[in-house]
């Protein structure tokens, strides 16, 4: 039988959506917070009280949001605080669990003239048991297609537009401040119709601690941002492709210090995935970005990451691993996702 993740659906105004994303994934929420508790050292009921002193911001920046919260709390029979926990993670104690490589080709580089865009997503262990592909079909809004894990409203994946986004952990840079997770944001691009308004939304929504976004639309469009809690750096713009890792390269924060705060193995990442695509460019078809995905050079903290032995990073620990591997095709509105490692399990393919 193919291992895959499980699949859930939803349809209908904020309330609705939550009520039915909490029934189906009741376990795998449940199962998570009992996990962030353990993972951060912090009870529930820290969590809880932690989670309740951003509920005033959900409810300035993003209303729909906290609603559909509230509908996740209702189906998974949780409190409206635990599902406010789900949606901030580790910034209940300003800490960073994950690594990750992104990437984003353009047009020109393809076999099919059209984009691909994805990651491996590079964490604990653990959050394979909880994570699921969601369907939602928003009433009034973009259809969405997203991988994401534990009642998260908003990870990584497609709508219909065609908008895509994945991510990646930064060392260092910025300093933490009280604002909203990166989380609310992720659903939010996911409501846009293009990278312009993805660009709009980020200068306006204030974030608590930097992240990166490896961004495309169904244009054909393809961009990389970095966002920090001073607001958003685009370390490059071209149409070839672009690939991230967990280090800066925006020149206002691309320095020592902040590379000593990143994982050593970004670096030679980064610089295999630029030249597996370098070394294919222009005939790049589905089949070569799963290959990239599931490559092994410098193995086990290669693109491909496998737990080790080894020291702790000072982002993943040596348990870390990729739970999944994603890419999107924004113009065919696709998205493929593995359960676990892709030299293991194949990907598996959703539409919109």
């Amino acid at each position: 039988m193919i291992q895959q993740y499980p699949f859930f659906e939803a349809h209908g105004d904020p309330r609705d959506l939550g009520r039915q994303h909490g029934e189906q994934a009741k376990e795998q929420i449940r199962g998570y917070l009992d996990f962030l508790a353990v993972s951060l050292r912090i009870s529930r009921e820290q969590l809880r009280q932690r989670a309740l002193r951003f509920q005033p911001l959900f409810e300035k920046h993003c209303p729909d949001l906290l609603a559909e919260a509230m509908g996740l709390a209702e189906g998974a029979k949780l409190t409206l605080a635990d599902s406010l926990v789900a949606q901030l993670r580790g910034e209940l104690a300003q800490v960073n669990d994950g690594a990750c490589t992104t990437f984003a080709i353009g047009p020109r580089g393809t076999a099919t003239g059209s984009t691909f865009v994805g990651q491996t997503s590079d964490n604990p262990p653990e959050l394979e048991g909880f994570g699921y592909v969601l369907k939602l079909q928003p009433t009034g809004k973009p259809a969405i297609l997203m991988w994401t894990f534990g009642g998260m409203l908003g990870y990584h994946g497609i709508n219909e537009h065609g908008v895509s986004h994945f991510a990646n952990a930064l060392g260092g840079g910025p300093s933490w401040r009280f604002a909203l997770s990166h989380y609310p944001l992720k659903r939010l691009i996911l409501e846009q119709g293009s990278l312009r308004g993805v660009l709009q939304l980020m200068r306006e929504f204030p974030v608590c601690s930097n992240g990166n976004y490896m961004l495309a639309d169904g244009s054909g469009a393809i961009l990389d941002v970095e966002l920090t809690s001073d607001g958003p750096f685009v370390p490059e713009l071209q149409d070839r492709f672009l690939v991230h890792s967990n280090h800066y390269l925006c020149t206002e924060h691309a320095c020592d210090t902040n590379f000593r705060l990143s994982l050593p193995d970004s670096f030679p990442r980064l610089d295999r995935m630029r030249t597996l695509i370098d070394e294919n460019f222009g005939h790049i078809e589905l089949v070569d970005v799963q290959r990239f995905l599931a490559d092994h050079d410098g193995y086990p903290v290669s693109i491909c990451r496998h737990s080790h032995t080894g020291p702790e990073g000072p982002m993943l620990g040596p348990s870390g691993k990729t739970v999944a591997a994603l890419i999107a095709e924004p113009e065919q509105r696709r998205l493929h996702v593995t359960l676990g490692n892709p030299c293991e399990n194949p990907f598996v393919t959703y539409s919109l």
